[in-house]
């Protein structure tokens, strides 16, 4: 879905080349390259940090404290590896910049097999994180009004997704990256301090009486199923890379200045970020609740009232920040395809329609699917694990050819093994609580 592949771009004439360019500054990407290194920072924070940490508690009682923390610590490790090789190819040919996912995707493997193998890894994760943002923003604004409004009639979870969608619509008109700025930052101080809650609460219930560190399972089969949904969930809470190069696009560039060094120096800070919320709130949250910790553990934490209605009022601005980040990058995927493949001029109104479109249909669906944990299990495994465990490194040996078994070639081929098995093992065990529980949902509910 490149514009222009390289021979058209060495061939064509001033005028194509001029409406090339207008095209580029009209779509949400590359609209503005006027970004900061700390625009990387919370972009890249709110991109990685979503949904997915408040379920790390439930993985860890799923996984047992030994591989937990030890899947963790690699799913840490790998994706800040990965990352940083992205950052790396964004402008590993001079004079080009690769401002999105899938046209490095088409340099390495093709311009049809790079859309081929990128774009549908990348629409499901993108999609699937919005999706997963409408559950999450209705949820919270529901404990927000049963919390502070015990008396009060029940409202259908439906209803508050409808309720969180109308604040997507009126942000989603913004017109680029860089536009959504305050949003995205908002987003990232709301996470971190959602996260401090959702542990230091904990923390401060104590150690429950009767706590078990046992594996959460009624079988050795339902065990081993579990530890696949669990791989699916924390591969979920790292799937900031289907945005990285959209992000590190908007980051002005030069040869004397490339973009790299500020997009790497607001990753380093992104994932201290992101360390600082997610070790905490799942060793804390298992550590304190055990086996009997809740899918989502602020639902877990009924006191003191306040604060945790403050919690899920944090948790509601930051997937709305999230959801914007995620949307932007769809945006311009449908924008570009739109103009360039089926010919509508650029315009308010294309805009205006596609992406109330969008927001429409993710909040149909997710008004329509009834299930949290699971869903993020089975996304995470099948289609967050390729774009951030092991696609960058199949693009890094293509492209720069380690020699075997050196340092480099050692490091990839692990990751590439170790994200395969992920995507794998993940959506077996998150299908199966799908189909063991279908019994109880109540779609449109």
């Amino acid at each position: 879905m490149a514009l222009v592949d390289e021979k058209a771009m060495n061939t064509a004439d001033v005028t194509a080349e001029e409406r090339v360019k207008q095209l580029e500054n009209w779509l949400p990407i590359t609209g503005s390259r006027k970004a900061k290194w700390w625009y990387s920072a919370f972009h890249n924070h709110t991109a990685m940090v979503g949904a997915g940490v408040l379920s790390l508690p439930i993985a860890m009682a799923r996984m047992g404290w030994g591989p937990g923390v030890v899947v963790l610590i690699l799913s840490w490790l790998i994706t800040l590896f990965t990352l940083w090789q992205m950052v790396e190819m964004h402008e590993m040919v001079p004079g080009k910049r690769f401002d999105r996912y899938h046209e490095l995707g088409q340099h390495v493997f093709g311009e049809k097999l790079g859309l081929y193998i990128v774009v549908p890894q990348q629409l499901m994760v993108q999609v699937g994180t919005c999706i997963a943002y409408m559950i999450t923003g209705g949820h919270s604004m529901q404990k927000v009004h049963d919390t502070l409004c015990t008396n009060c009639p029940a409202f259908r979870s439906s209803w508050w997704i409808v309720i969180f969608a109308a604040f997507n619509f009126l942000l989603c008109h913004l017109p680029n990256f860089n536009s959504i700025s305050a949003v995205s930052f908002s987003a990232c101080v709301m996470s971190i301090l959602y996260s401090t809650i959702a542990w230091g609460a904990s923390l401060g219930r104590g150690v429950q009486s009767g706590v078990s560190y046992a594996i959460k399972a009624n079988s050795p089969a339902a065990a081993t199923f579990n530890f696949f949904t669990s791989l699916g969930d924390i591969a979920f809470a790292y799937a900031g890379h289907s945005v990285a190069l959209e992000i590190q696009a908007t980051i002005p560039s030069t040869p004397e200045k490339p973009s790299k060094g500020p997009m790497w120096k607001g990753v380093i800070w992104a994932y201290i970020g992101v360390f600082i919320c997610y070790f905490p709130v799942a060793l804390l949250g298992y550590y304190v609740f055990g086996n009997s910790v809740a899918d989502n553990v602020l639902v877990g934490l009924e006191h003191p009232r306040w604060l945790i209605v403050v919690a899920n009022i944090f948790v509601v601005i930051h997937v709305v920040g999230g959801y914007q980040v995620y949307a932007m990058a769809v945006f311009d995927i449908l924008e570009t395809f739109l103009v360039v493949k089926l010919k509508f001029p650029p315009s308010s109104l294309l805009r205006f329609v596609t992406r109330n479109l969008f927001v429409v249909l993710t909040m149909m669906v997710a008004i329509v699917i009834p299930f949290f944990s699971s869903l993020l299990g089975f996304l995470g495994g099948f289609a967050f694990a390729p774009a951030s465990y092991f696609l960058p490194c199949v693009m890094w040996l293509k492209l720069y050819k380690p020699k075997p078994f050196s340092l480099s070639w050692t490091v990839n081929w692990a990751c590439i093994v170790l994200g395969v098995l992920l995507m794998t093992l993940s959506p077996i065990g998150a299908l199966r609580n799908i189909i063991l529980s279908a019994k109880d949902y109540k779609f449109f509910s």
